[in-house]
């Protein structure tokens, strides 16, 4: 577009250049902006000034700013909070129960199988595996050499996620097991189910017990 620059003006210069910046990927400079209107160049940063003053007068929720020689609108950034908060909706969900036992088996298990974990569970994983895959929290591992099976990994979001920097820092389990006597009463084969429903959220989230996500749930 910057190389051919159109013979005459199509449209007026300033309602021209917003359709212009409102498709903008990346700043563009004043050239740039001249070849697209069809407009000198002169001309265009006169009206790339008065715009941008005209939407700082106006209290716009947007302004146009000249950040390193390249014109673009931004948001204007005392509304950050309201982006933000937008951006973020539906995005803190915390994980189910089911998918933070799967997640458990992978953290102490890994590299781990799809299979094993299943077996471990004693319930099909594989949507709450794909869940944790499309969360970041898992990631493959390579395979198995004897199976060919691919393993699965937790990932460095995890260990931020649940504030510690390597996987020696996760707390452990033995203080938490059943004395022996009661785990041979609780060891009895255990076929595997159909597949648990995958969860139906898919962005980033808290992990923790389910509940009803509240203002609270935002804090990190």
């Amino acid at each position: 577009m910057t190389e051919e620059a159109l013979a005459v003006p199509v449209a007026d210069l300033r309602p021209a250049l917003e359709a212009v910046l409102m498709v903008a990927d990346e700043p563009l400079d004043q050239r740039a902006l001249a070849s697209a209107v069809g407009y000198p160049e002169a001309e265009v940063a006169e009206a790339l000034a008065a715009l941008a003053a005209e939407y700082d007068e106006q209290g716009r929720g947007f302004e146009l700013r000249n950040v390193a020689g390249g014109w673009r609108f931004y948001t204007r950034e005392e509304l950050a909070p309201v982006v933000e908060a937008f951006v973020l909706e539906g995005q803190q969900a915390r994980l189910t129960q089911a998918a933070l036992e799967t997640l458990a088996v992978v953290a102490y298990q890994q590299p781990v199988s799809r299979a094993r974990v299943s077996a471990i569970r004693g319930v099909n994983v594989d949507g709450v595996m794909r869940t944790l895959l499309n969360r970041g929290l898992v990631e493959e591992a390579g395979q198995d050499g004897e199976h060919g099976a691919t393993l699965y990994r937790t990932t460095s979001y995890f260990l931020e996620r649940i504030g510690v920097v390597s996987l020696d820092e996760l707390p452990e389990l033995a203080p938490y097991l059943p004395e022996m006597d009661d785990l041979d009463d609780e060891l009895e084969p255990t076929p595997v189910t159909e597949a648990e429903p995958e969860p139906e959220h898919t962005g980033p989230e808290q992990t923790g017990p389910e509940h009803t996500p509240s203002p609270a749930d935002d804090q990190p």
